[in-house]
């Protein structure tokens, strides 16, 4: 029973792009590891930016410095 954890940042997620996420995190584990798809779980937990930090800083802070995980 496999069992995949997603943590992102709470900045509008939607849920599309959850499904999304959740549909290809079961495909990948059922082409890969030939798991069940029914047996596979997938959450998807989103963190406040104020609860999330790296390189010494909130990601609220990065944030508000045009610091974005976007793709460039």
């Amino acid at each position: 029973m496999p069992y995949v954890k997603i943590e992102v940042t709470r900045e509008g997620v939607t849920r599309e792009q959850k499904q999304k996420l959740i549909s290809g995190i079961t495909s990948l584990i059922t082409d890969i590891l030939n798991k069940d798809p029914q047996l596979t779980h997938v959450v998807i937990q989103e963190i406040d930016l104020d609860d999330w930090g790296f390189a010494g800083e909130q990601v609220s802070i990065l944030r508000e410095k045009g610091i974005t995980a976007d793709r460039k």
